[in-house]
Parts: structure tokens; C-alpha cells; sequence
């Protein structure tokens, strides 16, 4: 280990209270005898770590410490630093974003090799610290295989054919580990919400979801589905021997200075063990609700809803369509220092500040249900119950409310009137109800045409009159398919809302258990704006097309 520059090694850890003078009296003495570097020298002698020494080394420099171990690294990003030179001065490119390049040193004092790598990549870099051992293992494990997928499969492939190694082993070699690695940061890259690992008869298809569509990655051979599989288990502490039953885990890493979590979840099939990532990027959270896509006029309804101080605020919608980030943003408007807001979670997707935030844990005992009954002795103003799943959860939201709390929650229903009958379906009386609930928001998701190969299109007869709409002079549009959005014409989504206000006449429906029919009709009297009216809106503003409408408010 290389000593630092503007002082000395022992001195440093000296001063930093990690070592004493005795030790490295004593170790001095011993590099005269033996010729080792100091910091190499008191790891061997068992008066430091190597992590200890990084970490002083860090702080002193002003640099932040980090795990190589969680850090997912982009091929392209290596071909920017010879692996030569990664090797003589212990680094490794991280990431690039905005002409700013991220590296890993083990000696975060060399400012000569900063200089030198901010030469040759004509980047301003920032540097972190982590430990020689760790840089030296990343360099290793990522310079040896930063070829293209293909180029890792056929290497894979030889080495499994070879039949030297177990499938577990191989799923711990470097060539395995950046196929996984290169998967997920490609997820990552083309703004995925899910990874599927799809065993087949004679394959494992990796598939993407983007922008609420599956679309197809890689297809890998079935020899390598194992240790594929393996390897996600291994990064995600699973049992990598147990493949009949399901099983959950996660996983956290880096790329670059951005922290991305998955959620895993595998399932056993006939052809092997399906595995689903999902990817949460707290960077692509959007929080704020002028940023949500509201129109105007349903902005100013849902914040009409937040001024309350109690009530039962529902949003409604299937998996996927953004409900977690619609509650969030509504949180974080209504958030100051003079609420006590507390959120009951499954799981907590994204951490947000003064909000204490809690996950529930079934096993445990720790249900919606039994949470919220103990949330109401922590004295709070607004309580967030992240979905109402049975009748006791439905009955402690609408006993929370009646006390004078704000509760939001949400429900799996296809639009806003469903959720009345959904309630009463529950058990809950239909007067308790009318009396807590104040408002109910549905939510859709849909894909926003690519701007970049945007181009005017005459809609198809047939699909204007399933959507039963006249030309009316509108303009329509379409992506014609580019690089840009992979060719599918679509580029990034929106929401779509539909707000319900539980107003008088709405109440009266409710005591009279009508059907979710007509209090759709009654709230649309009142002047609600459905879902597929807020669709259409979109495609008459060239927005969206309306295949796009059709598939979302008719699917």
C-alpha cells in the first residue's frame, strides 16, 4: 500500500486514534527488517484493517468511503480508462453523467493520477475511496470481460463447457457476474421498472418492462440459466439449493454515485425458476405535484382534497400505474414541521424526509391492521396505509378517520365509483363510509409518442368508432419508431386521473348502496372528468395516440 503524500501513513492513523504509538513503533522496526509497505505491514500484524486505513485516508482527503462490492459498472464507462494505467495507480471509472466521471482510487491523495485521467477522458472527475484490495478485485473482475453481452455469453459458455466448474462456482466467475451485472445496468439505463428471467424449454429470455410494455433483451442459452440464477440469488442473499418454493430478497447497489434497489422475487416453473427484478431508482422518482401530469383543473380538485384535516383520501388503480408516487408527492405537499405524518408500507419503496415511514412485516405480526391500531397511539396528523386489503384494515381506516385523522390508502380498482362497492363488499356499513371517505382518485399510466421521430397520421376508421369520436378537425399523432425509443414510437408515460368528490348526492348513493354505474354517471353530472376523458384530451393535444387511449382506458 503506497503511503500518502502531506504526512505520514502512521501519523494519520495516529491521529485518528486507530492505531498507537506503541504499534507503530513497533512496526517500524519491522519494515526496516522486512521491507513491506507500512499500511500492508500493520494489516499483517493485526493492529488495523484494511478498511480501517481506507476510511482515515478518505477522511482526511475529504472523499467519501465506499463499497466496490455494491457498485454496477458500465462497459462503456472502462474504455474510458486503459486498464494499464487502472492498474498502476489502483482506480477504476465508475460513471459518467453530465461530462463528469466518477472513479474509485485506493489512494484518494494522488493527485498526479487525477490530473492524468482528467487529461485523458476530458472529464472533470470525482474521485471516492475505497480499499486497494477491493480496486484491485473490480479491476479484475470488469476489465477482464467489458465486451458486449455476446461477447460474455460465448466466453461463459466455453468456461461451462469445459465442465471444470460447479454451475454454483460459476455462477461466482467474473464472466457471469458482468453478464448479471450488464443486464441489470441496461435495465437501469433504458428506464426499466422490471427485469423478467424467463426459463424456457431450450432458453432463458431476459425481458424488459419500459414504459408499462414488456419488450424483449437477450435470449440466454439453457446451460447458463443456472448459474444465472444462481448469481442473482447469491447478490440478493437467497437460498441457492431451495428452487421449489418461492422466494424474496433484495438488493442494493450502485452506479456511479446513484443508489438503485431491486426487489426480488422467484417462482418455480416447469422449465426452472422464474425471476422478476424490480428496479426502484429513487433518481426517476418524480415528487411534486405540478410535475405528475395533472391538467390544470384536476390539480386544483386533488389539492382541494389535501386542505382537509380529516377523511379518507383513496387512490385506486391496478399494479404499475403510479399510485405509490401520487401519494408520496401528495405527502410531501401537505408536509411541515407541524404534522406528524406516519406511513404503514409494502415494502417502504422510496425514503422521504420527516415522515416516519414503517414496512410491515406479516411474520411478525406487524399487518396493516395491527400497525394502523398502533399508529393511532403515536398521536399522528396524516397516516398513510399503503393498501386496504381486508375488512379489519378497511374498519381502522374509517375508525381513524371518524377520530379526526387525515388517512390516505389505496385500493385495486379499474376507476374512482368502484371503490364504494369494493368497501361494502368488505363488510363496512355503507353510513360509515359516506361519512369518512371525502374523495377517491383512479390513475392510468400511458405512453407519451416519442418527440423525436413524432410525424402527423390519419386515424383508421375502425378505431374511431371503437372509441366512438368524430375527426372534429383534430390533429393526431404518432411515433414512427427510432433509435430514441428502441422503435416502438413510444418514449417516457404520463398519468391519466379521474377525481371522485364525495359530495352530498354522492353520500346519498352510498346509504343506498347503488351501483357503482350510477354514481359514476352522478359524479360525472357534477363535472368528474373520467379517465378516458382525460386520454382523449391527451391525444387532441398530440400527446399520446389513440391506440394509446384505446389500449389504457378500454384494456
Amino acid at each position: 500500500m503506497a503511503e500518502a503524500p502531506k504526512g505520514r501513513l502512521g501519523e494519520r492513523l495516529i491521529k485518528a486514534g486507530v492505531i498507537s504509538e506503541e504499534q507503530l513503533e513497533l512496526a517500524l522496526k519491522e519494515q526496516k527488517r522486512t521491507g513491506e509497505f507500512l499500511g500492508e505491514l500493520l494489516q499483517h500484524l493485526g493492529f488495523v484493517t484494511e478498511e480501517a486505513i481506507s476510511s482515515v485516508l478518505a477522511d482526511q482527503a475529504g472523499v467519501s468511503q465506499i463499497d466496490l462490492a455494491n457498485y454496477l459498472i458500465d462497459a462503456e464507462v472502462l474504455n474510458l480508462v486503459p486498464e494499464d494505467f487502472a492498474r498502476k495507480y489502483k482506480l477504476i471509472p465508475l460513471s459518467l453523467e453530465d461530462n463528469r466521471l466518477t472513479i474509485a482510487m485506493a489512494n484518494s491523495f494522488d493527485v498526479f493520477a487525477l490530473d492524468e485521467v482528467q487529461k485523458m477522458t476530458h472529464t472533470y472527475v470525482d474521485a471516492l475511496s475505497a480499499t486497494e484490495s477491493e480496486v484491485l478485485n473490480a479491476i479484475e473482475q470488469h476489465y477482464a470481460m467489458k465486451g458486449e453481452t455476446s461477447n460474455l455469453l460465448e466466453e461463459i459458455i466455453h468456461l461451462a463447457e469445459s465442465g471444470s466448474i460447479s454451475e454454483e462456482d460459476l455462477a461466482k466467475q467474473s464472466p457471469i457476474i458482468r453478464l448479471v451485472d450488464q443486464l441489470i445496468i441496461q435495465g437501469v439505463k433504458d428506464g426499466a421498472t422490471d427485469i423478467h428471467f424467463e426459463p424456457e424449454e431450450k432458453t432463458l429470455r431476459v425481458r424488459y418492462r419500459i414504459d408499462g410494455i414488456l419488450q424483449s433483451g437477450p435470449s440466454i442459452p439453457k446451460g447458463l440459466q443456472a448459474p444465472t440464477i444462481a448469481r442473482i440469488k447469491i447478490m440478493s442473499d437467497l437460498n441457492i439449493s431451495e428452487n421449489r418454493l418461492p422466494q424474496d430478497g433484495k438488493i442494493r447497489f450502485y452506479i456511479g454515485k446513484k443508489r438503485v434497489d431491486l426487489r426480488v422475487s422467484t417462482f418455480p416453473t416447469v422449465f426452472g425458476e422464474n425471476v422478476v427484478l424490480r428496479i426502484l431508482d429513487k433518481s426517476r422518482l418524480i415528487l411534486g405535484l405540478n410535475k405528475l401530469g395533472f391538467t390544470v383543473e384536476n390539480l386544483n380538485k386533488f389539492k382541494k382534497l389535501l386542505i382537509n384535516t380529516n377523511g379518507i383520501i383513496l387512490v385506486t388503480g391496478p399494479t404499475g400505474s403510479g399510485k405509490t408516487t401520487t401519494l408520496y408527492s401528495a405527502l410531501s405537499y401537505i408536509n411541515n414541521m407541524e404534522k406528524n405524518i406516519i406511513t404503514l408500507e409494502d415494502p417502504v419503496e422510496y425514503e422521504l424526509p420527516l415522515i416516519c415511514q414503517s414496512q410491515i412485516n406479516p411474520k411478525a405480526g406487524l399487518t396493516f391492521a395491527t400497525g394502523l391500531r398502533s399508529i393511532l397511539r403515536q398521536d399522528p396528523d396524516i397516516i398513510l396505509v399503503g393498501e386496504i386489503r381486508d375488512s379489519e384494515t378497511a374498519e381502522m381506516a374509517i375508525r381513524s378517520a371518524l377520530t379526526g385523522h387525515l388517512v390516505f390508502s389505496t385500493l385495486h380498482t379499474n376507476d374512482s365509483a368502484g371503490s364504494i362497492p369494493r368497501l361494502l363488499d368488505m363488510g363496512m356499513e355503507p353510513f360509515l363510509i359516506s361519512s369518512s371517505l371525502i374523495g377517491v382518485m383512479a390513475q392510468r399510466l400511458i405512453r407519451l409518442i416519442c418527440r423525436n421521430c413524432k410525424e402527423p397520421v390519419e386515424p383508421e376508421e375502425e378505431i374511431l368508432e371503437q372509441l366512438n369520436i368524430e375527426r372534429d378537425g383534430h390533429r393526431f399523432f404518432r411515433g414512427k419508431g427510432c433509435k430514441e425509443c428502441n422503435h416502438t414510437g413510444y418514449k417516457g408515460r404520463f398519468a391519466l386521473f379521474e377525481i371522485l368528490f364525495i359530495s352530498p348526492a354522492i353520500k346519498k348513493l352510498i346509504n343506498e348502496r347503488a351501483e357503482s354505474n350510477l354514481i359514476q354517471k352522478t359524479a360525472c353530472e357534477e363535472g368528474m372528468t373520467t379517465l378516458f376523458q382525460d386520454a382523449l384530451h391527451r391525444a387532441f393535444q398530440g400527446e399520446t395516440t389513440l391506440e394509446e387511449v384505446l389500449r389504457v382506458t378500454y384494456g
